[in-house]
């Protein structure tokens, strides 16, 4: 399946859950089912608009945008950061209400059943989701499947929480949950908005594909070749490397370009979505920028 295919999926997903956990909200009239299901309704949210964003990240490169679409996906990640934010605040007031007027629930074993049901629809889901978003490196499906953690855990912890009410009658129980549920909500939305910013300011790529970068390097290096400069930068699904390759003097353009080609295609198997550019220059010439170590 194609990324887009697990958000279509992520989509239907949270329609259901949205069913299921209303339900149990009605039937059961919990505020903790009640923060539950506002967060499947972010889940909905998250989902259509990730699911654009992830649409908009795989056009072809054109005359405005020459490196691609691909930051579109952080985007998504912000958004969907910024509606979990919105849902923890909303879920605070309701449950700060519930504090200073306690209202009974009902029907708890249907409206749990229906919350454990739901959950293991999310878990599932964000599984598989989390896996496919690593092999694709696709930073609007991890968000999407990170926030259904954030919610399979949500449920699991209103489940304990409202078995203790059943057995106890300590209704202050509810509100609390929906408190406890409300702080995991804002961190984990505070924490998408972080990532999505970070990716948004050209954050370099990450520490195993350097890894990987510097591995393919290393083969190539020899006392007639070597590498400095080198910087990276990520985008979505893409990520970038330009370094400089200095080779001797007296050798010919074609001879230095085809190591140059040898260079940057065993680059690019060893990084899926890379794209690496390569400067040459002399041994005994070096490039020089704005980093003050370079004036030394």
């Amino acid at each position: 399946m194609q990324v887009s295919a697990y958000l279509k999926l992520s989509v239907a997903v949270a329609l259901l859950t949205i069913v299921l956990k209303t339900a149990a909200w009605w039937w059961t009239g919990s505020v903790s089912l009640a923060a539950d299901a506002l967060e499947s309704l972010v889940n909905l949210a998250g989902a259509m608009f990730a699911l654009a964003m992830v649409t908009v990240a795989a056009r072809p490169p054109d005359e405005d945008h020459p490196f691609g679409h691909h930051k579109a996906e952080f985007f998504s990640s912000g958004f969907e950061g910024v509606l979990i934010i919105a849902a923890g605040l909303g879920i605070l007031w309701a449950a700060g209400h519930r504090f200073f007027d306690p209202q009974p629930v009902e029907s708890l074993g249907l409206g749990l059943l229906l919350a454990i049901v739901s959950s293991a629809l999310n878990g599932a889901l964000a599984w598989a989701m989390l896996r496919k978003a690593r092999e694709h490196r696709s930073m609007a499906l991890e968000a999407d499947a990170r926030h259904l953690i954030t919610d399979v855990w949500t449920s699991a912890g209103v489940v304990v929480g409202l078995v203790g009410v059943m057995f106890t009658s300590w209704l202050w129980l509810d509100p609390l949950l929906a408190v406890l549920v409300a702080l995991n909500i804002l961190y984990e939305g505070g924490a998408l908005v972080w990532r999505s910013s970070q990716g948004l300011m050209d954050e370099a790529m990450d520490a195993e594909s350097l890894a990987r970068v510097d591995e393919v390097l290393e083969g190539f290096r020899h006392h007639t070749v070597r590498f400095d400069h080198l910087v990276s930068r990520s985008a979505g699904q893409r990520c970038f490397v330009d370094l400089h390759m200095h080779m001797p003097s007296d050798w010919s353009l074609g001879r230095a370009a085809a190591v140059r080609a040898s260079v940057e295609q065993a680059l690019m198997s060893a990084v899926p979505g890379l794209r690496a550019t390569i400067q040459l220059l002399p041994m005994d010439v070096e490039a020089h920028f704005d980093d003050p170590k370079d004036l030394i």
